[in-house]
């Protein structure tokens, strides 16, 4: 009791739970101070009340925010809880991402021009000798790319737009298409530095992962469906 008004007990209870839940030691010693905290603000919030300043706008609106992003955390936690990923989904999720990361990599370079004139005039250089970085350091309009030679690193075929992954897996390890590859980009000029066989991680080292990316997906399909049902006006 505090100048007469309770302090629940559980509410000592739940914040010493969440303390130890972070790490805290599960000593009288926490209870003890978390108990005298509740006291100091007990006696603080009596004295604002005191003032009136519960009753000013900006604390009704500090009050109905913190109100609203508990009630929503609230919430999500409830349905997480009582939202499970199936394995067969779990399974299927894997089996996607096993898609995007095994099999072949290629560490490919390119040069990407606006026009098909552009990359036959650079494709006609390389033939003759240029270095293939120097030049798209010079033409690429790949700014991502360009300053590195036009290296794109090891990744997936299917990292790639369709037809720049067609033409770069036809080719062999340094070899460059002769023809420019044309896509919604522009025209590319393709180089193959490397191939490897790459194999994707065990389920067993991604399921948490996929678990909780999968729930995030629903919990954001869950938010989305209220929000196309709500009347707002």
């Amino acid at each position: 009791m505090v100048n007469g008004k309770p302090v629940p007990s559980g509410l000592l209870d739940y914040i010493v739970a969440e303390q130890i839940k972070r790490g805290a030691p599960q000593t009288p010693e926490i209870r003890d101070t978390i108990r005298r905290e509740l006291v100091n603000q007990e006696i603080l919030k009596q004295e604002a009340i005191k003032k009136g300043l519960a009753s000013t706008e900006t604390v009704q609106y500090q009050m109905q925010m913190m109100n609203q992003a508990i009630l929503s955390n609230a919430l999500r936690e409830d349905f997480l809880a009582k939202n499970e990923v199936s394995e067969s989904d779990l399974q299927e999720a894997y089996n996607n991402i096993a898609k995007m990361m095994g099999g072949q990599e290629y560490h490919a370079s390119h040069i990407l021009v606006e026009k098909e004139e552009q990359a036959k005039a650079l494709i006609d250089k390389l033939n003759k000798g240029a270095s293939f970085a120097e030049l798209a350091k010079a033409n690429s309009k790949d700014p991502g790319s360009a300053r590195n030679g036009g290296d794109l690193d090891w990744a997936n075929p299917n990292s790639f737009v369709p037809e720049f992954s067609q033409a770069m897996v036809q080719l062999e390890k340094g070899k460059y298409t002769k023809q420019p590859v044309k896509s919604q980009f522009g025209y590319h000029i393709i180089l193959v530095n490397d191939v490897r066989t790459s194999t994707p991680p065990a389920l067993d080292t991604v399921k948490d992962q996929l678990k909780e990316g999968l729930l995030a997906q629903k919990w954001e399909k869950y938010q989305a469906d209220l929000l196309s049902n709500a009347k707002v006006q």
